[in-house]
């Protein structure tokens, strides 16, 4: 996986914290759930890059 891929799922995943966090401040369901769709997703992405790392062996 390249490095650029790596910050783009970190930033995203914590791009989803913080919505969550706002979201629990300010008592919006809806931008809670924004922030833990948006960390699930950078999830997915990142367990995906793991797969394709492991199938080319970079790791």
């Amino acid at each position: 996986m390249g490095i650029g891929d790596d910050i783009k799922n970190k930033a995203e995943e914590l791009t989803g914290k913080a919505k969550e966090a706002i979201g629990k401040a300010t008592d919006n369901d809806k931008l809670v759930a924004e922030g833990k769709a948006d960390q699930a997703k950078a999830g997915v992405k990142q367990a995906g890059e793991n797969v394709k790392d492991a199938f080319n062996g970079d790791k």
